[in-house]
């Protein structure tokens, strides 16, 4: 191997083998310092010597990369990875933090036996302690994800951590979770470390005074005060730029960049060699940023939330109080003055549920909980009004494209980029994935034919960066195809229940009947006074009704003229949350939840949604011929619990441990009470195990329904019965016989 390392104040070095970068951490002075030659080209350039770019280099000439260059202004870890504490901690709450963390760990294990470099390495263990019963309940869910991957966890009694850490005030804790295996990289006293660290912030050296008083006593000799990175979500970034192709991006670790350095670098490396990473990394993905949270304000006000809740309790479905009303719907004080709670995705305020007037708001919105949310008995109201009446969900957060062209280049480029076949008629809407080599999920969307150039593509809210990064990539530069961001172009009102045609028919005089205006349409007509409104015959939930995409300037008039043509109906607004639990108990998977790049169509029973015969080729088509012929590894479940309490159990969220005949057989993806079924239910992969080897092996509809399964919650297993296909009671309201939305057992 060939490295090239280049810094304003370091002689440039040159090696055959990654053992010598040793020689890159002893200081130079100034004194010493000349200018260096940058080479006129390179196989990559790295910018930044710290943790993050050594951990890249390393692992792209693992996977033979030669011609690497790493530029660093000053001395390689001269940064804020030469003032980190040294802390790896696996304990994360979100499963691809975890994975990074443990293979950092791993990874700085062997490293000095691999390299020749003292890296100071001590397998010291961790203690984390709950001081309230929901800290606890916290600490027992990551309990329960450590153990199924493989990294040793326990939750502790009080007189063990005493014994493991004599030095620890234990009076007031209600229990603790020790992980073994953390260690830190660094010689220096863990104790130590937590003092200098912390001495920024006196309320949080105060607690740590408090909880360790034997600290009182010594003296802190030097303070050290450096720059850290943070996000807006606490997430690290990751990934290639939207904007510039070959523009890699590895930063805003929130204090955590020892414990992911190892992983993130390994993740990012692949991402570079092979085109994608070995997982699922959406949730830190680059592109799941826009814009707008450039904002220097923005960035400022979140910050300042952001660094006291890296180690608040995270409770579910909790939302930030900065940077919020950025981006609304034009009925926004509209559905706030009726009592509309908010949450934010990608930056669109959109509501959660509607409060009643004889509610308090404000113990509603303080209310965090593990446990049966307070929020139940309102959106039990919302998900009846949706079955039995008509309820309107301001959806307009959702992505919309268009894509138009001079000739067939839309439909061709179209055809090529989507699995589902989209030589309709027009007016006709195609549920599909937008697929990539693997066969996974880029996107899922839902796409009208306008006209027989002109298409009209709906994506979920957080792929609008996403979707048009890799539309523009795959695209062709073609001055006779255009492609247009018209998100902001449209509000969208989704009336769900029965008595949705009801409302239509009287707003649009026409006539709204399955026979006029049947299942997956789509028709431009006038609502009340407006005109080119688009009216498409789904819900994205299973149940009856119309979304209405609306020109902005009549929205206000379209929803007050649905609201009072609705009234005499029983009409009412809704939430997310009522969508959440009508599209769960319906067996309908959303993408990022549910879906992501390594899921493909046959393992989520979307085989509907696939023409491997459409008479032309298609991007993902030939992984999914081979998947079709060697059998799926993996297999989207519904499981309905049997045995939980709704009042006194832990609510299952996402992400719980999935058992089958007493064996780990995957994770749950999202969940939802449903008020039909009067049951939780979740939603989850199974993969079939080796209880030899452990290597995964095919999974088939028969192994599925001859298990027994249970969901841990918090390290207590509840029963649960497992279906491939959604109760067939919660179809009473099918629109005819043939309807193709609601007879697709996993809509979007």
């Amino acid at each position: 191997m060939f490295y090239r390392l280049l810094s304003v104040v370091q002689r440039q070095r040159t090696s055959r083998g990654w053992q010598n970068w040793s020689s890159a951490r002893s200081g130079v002075s100034a004194a010493e310092a000349h200018s260096v030659t940058l080479p006129a080209q390179a196989q990559v350039v790295i910018c930044g010597g710290g943790i993050m770019g050594t951990s890249v280099a390393y692992h792209l000439s693992k996977m033979g990369w030669k011609d690497i260059v790493l530029l660093e202004q000053g001395r390689l870890a001269a940064g804020s990875t030469r003032f980190c504490a040294g802390i790896i901690s696996t304990a994360r709450h979100l499963s691809i933090e975890q994975k990074m963390a443990d293979y950092s760990n791993k990874l700085y294990h062997q490293l000095e036996q691999e390299t020749g470099i003292q890296t100071g390495y001590i397998r010291t263990g961790s203690i984390f302690l709950a001081q309230t019963q929901d800290r606890l309940i916290s600490l027992k869910r990551i309990n329960s994800r450590l153990n199924i991957m493989g990294i040793p966890s326990e939750i502790i009694s009080l007189k063990k951590v005493a014994e493991l850490h004599p030095l620890l005030n234990v009076h007031d804790l209600v229990g603790a979770m020790h992980v073994p295996e953390d260690a830190v990289v660094s010689s220096a006293d863990v104790a130590l470390a937590l003092a200098s660290a912390a001495s920024q912030n006196e309320p949080l050296l105060s607690s740590l005074l408090r909880r360790m008083p034997e600290l009182e006593t010594l003296e802190i000799v030097k303070l050290v005060n450096c720059p850290e990175t943070f996000t807006p979500d606490m997430r690290c970034i990751m990934g290639e730029s939207p904007l510039v192709q070959g523009y890699f991006v590895l930063a805003g670790m929130n204090s955590a960049g020892l414990s992911f350095g190892g992983g993130a670098g390994r993740y990012l490396a692949e991402w570079m060699v092979h085109g994608y990473p070995s997982e699922n990394v959406w949730e830190l993905d680059l592109k799941r940023f826009g814009a707008l949270q450039s904002s220097r304000t923005f960035l400022r006000h979140r910050v300042m939330e952001v660094m006291p809740l890296l180690y608040d309790l995270k409770v579910p479905r909790w939302d930030f109080q900065t940077g919020r009303q950025l981006r609304t719907s034009p009925l926004y004080d509209r559905l706030d003055a009726q009592g509309a709670r908010w949450m934010e995705k990608h930056g669109f305020e959109r509501p959660k549920y509607f409060v009643p007037p004889d509610k308090d708001l404000l113990a509603l919105e303080q209310s965090k909980t593990f446990y049966k949310p307070d929020w139940f008995d309102i959106v039990e109201s919302e998900v009846k009004c949706c079955k039995e009446a008509v309820c309107v969900i301001d959806m307009s957060s959702f992505t919309k494209f268009e894509i138009t062209s001079t000739g067939d280049q839309a439909l061709e480029i179209l055809q090529y980029l989507f699995s589902n076949d989209l030589d309709v008629p027009v007016g006709h809407i195609v549920h599909t994935g937008m697929l990539n080599e693997g066969g996974g999920y880029e996107n899922d969307c839902s796409i009208a034919r306008l006209n027989k150039r002109s298409f009209f593509m709906i994506s979920p809210t957080d792929q609008q960066i996403h979707c048009w990064a890799w539309l523009k990539k795959h695209m062709p530069k073609d001055s006779n195809l255009v492609l247009e961001d018209v998100t902001w172009k449209y509000t969208a009102l989704n009336l769900i229940g029965p008595r949705a045609v009801d409302v239509l028919s009287e707003l649009s005089y026409a006539p709204m009947t399955p026979e006029h205006f049947p299942s997956l349409f789509c028709k431009e007509m006038s609502v009340g006074y407006a005109n080119g409104i688009r009216v498409m015959s789904m819900t994205h939930t299973g149940e009856p009704g119309f979304m209405l995409y609306i020109p902005i300037e009549y929205a206000l008039h379209v929803y007050n003229e649905v609201m009072s043509v609705g009234q005499k109906y029983g009409i009412r607004n809704a939430g997310y949350y009522a969508l959440r639990s009508l599209r769960i108990e319906k067996f309908f998977a959303f993408w990022g939840q549910d879906l992501n790049t390594l899921t493909t169509p046959l393992e989520c029973g979307r085989e509907s949604r696939v023409k491997l015969e459409k008479g032309m080729d298609f991007i993902g088509r030939d992984a999914l011929l081979q998947q079709k012929q060697n059998g799926v590894y993996k297999r989207l479940a519904m499981f309905i619990l049997d045995d939980h309490d709704t009042d006194l159990d832990l609510w299952p969220w996402w992400g719980e441990p999935i058992y089958r005949n007493g064996q780990y057989a995957g994770k749950t993806t999202s969940s939802a009470y449903s008020y039909t079924l009067e049951r939780h239910v979740c939603l989850g992969f199974v993969h079939n195990f080796s209880e030899d080897t452990g290597e995964e092996q095919v999974v088939t509809a028969d192994f599925i329904n001859r298990g027994e399964y249970e969901i841990d919650i918090a390290g207590q297993r509840f029963q649960a019965k497992a279906k491939l296909y959604p109760v067939a009671s919660l179809y009473t309201h099918r629109r005819r016989k043939d309807d193709v939305e609601l007879s697709d057992l996993h809509g979007k």
